[in-house]
């Protein structure tokens, strides 16, 4: 019997990139466990259309450093791919998609300084949608009482002739900041500089908190949140003319640039497939698939067939190999309408795909990682079902990094006639609506809203017979003349217990916090400060 090789001792880790033959960074390991992969929510978010979502880990065991492979595109090591994991040496090459990662445990004096201009990507982090856009967070460094917000993704400072000006008295090119998918970097420049005491000879990575100190100046680096949004009158399939819709559709504009999960809620009827479907056709995910769900529909025992797939012979009625709606999705979009309808044990189910990002036909053995963005959308009340313990928590906070709501047809009653005339339009309606029908119409409550709408205007159109849909053509249902609307509850108790909770399992770790409570660190910082727990 053959024996298992022992683990190579390393001590000082780094991985240096490679991408395109030109090293672009290096990424210090500091403990623990660091996520690789496309996704902004990774430790190091990496380019590359064979680079997944979630691509691979890199995680300390006993004093050895491990890949963990987790791509269905693979991930190999020194050439020879990895089945499940493979423990790194000195010198080791990671290759994930087109990018090679070295590990190297050279002492940081010894390696080389000429480290090559990064390719910079997005300059800022989503954290949040607000009512009046997307809160976002820049980086900012503050000098004394000078707060200096990076506003571009690469921002030489220095003396006189840099981008940031801080002392008359030093080069122009003293370091550089680059701003990666909102992660701050700090590269060698003309002069010593230091980033927690570290002296910088690499692009090295910094977090707020930290002081980078240049000659006798001492910068913290600080995370300035900053609401974005443009107003629209229209995205995808939906239109609209109010203030509130305007607002809206800017902010999914903006939402759709990054691949965090987004949770639409609002009532039946006000447009969420649509958009979830305008988010996914303006974003980076528009050649993929959209694929939705609803969840509602899917019997209990068929859950897991219907979204993971199952094997041939698996139960009764599996004649064939079947793929699931995740598989379905890769490279695209996974909407799961309906979700505050899913049992609690099917919960569970999704919440461990959706943080491993593993995908496991039913009675097989084979394991995938699909490259999915997850958007979903329920008319309940998710905060209060979390506060009756029938919706877990968990997996609130995992689909809930970009909540939207979507106002009921009422609250834009100025729509309402735009609407229809959008509506008659796409049915190639030749009729036209009268002034008076319009006011009938704005004086309904919509309950079912634009969906009911649509439907009041298909039995209009039936009925009509002359060029224009007047008042006597226009019938709404019974009983549905009055609709009250939903109420947020105020979730911020049970939102701080859980963040508590988190930071107390992570030894106040906030990237450890954040990965238990399956959010950006930059959403949880954002929370942390929201909620006055910073």
């Amino acid at each position: 019997m053959s024996l298992a090789p022992l683990p190579r001792p390393v001590s000082m880790p780094t991985l240096s990139f490679e991408i395109g033959g030109l090293t672009r960074f290096s990424f210090p390991l500091r403990g623990g466990r660091v996520v690789l992969g496309r996704a902004d929510t990774c430790d190091v978010a990496l380019p590359g259309e064979r680079v997944s979502r979630v691509h691979c880990f890199i995680e300390n065991r006993d004093g050895s450093w491990w890949v963990v492979d987790r791509s269905s595109n693979g991930t190999a090591v020194n050439g020879v791919p990895v089945v499940r994991r493979a423990i790194l040496g000195e010198g080791d090459t990671i290759e994930i998609g087109d990018v090679v990662a070295r590990f190297e445990c050279t002492p940081s004096d010894q390696r080389p300084t000429d480290i090559r201009r990064i390719q910079a990507a997005i300059h800022e982090e989503p954290v949040a949608i607000e009512p009046d856009g997307l809160m976002t967070q820049r980086v900012g460094l503050r000098d004394g009482e000078q707060v200096h917000v990076l506003r571009s993704q690469r921002t030489w400072i220095g003396g006189p002739g840099a981008d940031l000006v801080i002392d008359p008295e030093l080069p122009a090119r003293a370091c550089r900041v680059l701003v990666v998918r909102g992660r701050p970097m700090v590269e060698a420049g003309t002069i010593a500089a230091y980033v927690a005491g570290q002296r910088v000879r690499e692009t090295l990575p910094v977090y707020p908190g930290e002081v980078l100190r240049i000659g006798d100046h001492e910068l913290l680096v600080e995370s300035i949140f900053h609401r974005r949004g443009r107003e629209l009158d229209r995205i995808g399939n939906m239109v609209g003319s109010h203030p509130v819709m305007r607002r809206l559709f800017g902010t999914l504009e903006k939402a759709a640039a990054h691949d965090h999960p987004v949770l639409l809620s609002g009532e039946s009827g006000t447009g969420k497939e649509l958009a979830a479907a305008a988010i996914h056709q303006i974003g980076p995910r528009a050649e993929g698939p959209f694929v939705a769900v609803n969840i509602a529909a899917i019997t209990e025992n068929l859950f897991e067939s219907e979204l993971f797939g199952h094997e041939k012979g698996a139960f009764t009625s599996a004649v064939s190999r079947k793929d699931g709606r995740f598989r379905e999705a890769d490279g695209g979009t996974l909407f799961l309408d309906e979700i505050g309808e899913l049992a609690l044990p099917m919960q569970a189910k999704l919440l461990r795909t959706l943080e491993s990002g593993e995908v496991r036909r039913v009675g097989g053995s084979e394991v995938d990682y699909p490259d999915v963005r997850i958007i979903a959308a329920t008319n309940r009340n998710l905060q209060q079902m979390v506060r009756d313990g029938t919706f877990r928590a968990d997996l609130y906070f995992r689909l809930c990094q970009l909540p939207v709501r979507l106002p009921p047809l009422r609250a834009r009653r100025s729509d309402i006639g735009f609407l229809a005339e959008t509506i008659l339009r796409r049915e190639d309606c030749p009729r036209t609506l009268t002034p008076a029908a319009i006011e009938k119409l704005e004086s309904y409550e919509w309950p079912g809203n634009v969906r009911e709408l649509r439907n009041v205007l298909v039995r209009a159109l039936v009925g009509a017979t002359g060029p224009h849909i007047d008042v006597d053509d226009i019938e709404f249902s019974e009983g549905a003349m009055v609709s009250s609307s939903s109420t947020a509850v105020d979730f911020s108790m049970a939102e701080r217990r859980q963040i508590r909770e988190a930071l107390e399992l992570s030894s106040g770790n906030k990237a450890k916090a954040a990965r238990y409570l399956g959010i950006p660190r930059t959403t949880l910082v954002y929370k942390l400060k929201k909620l006055g727990l910073a």
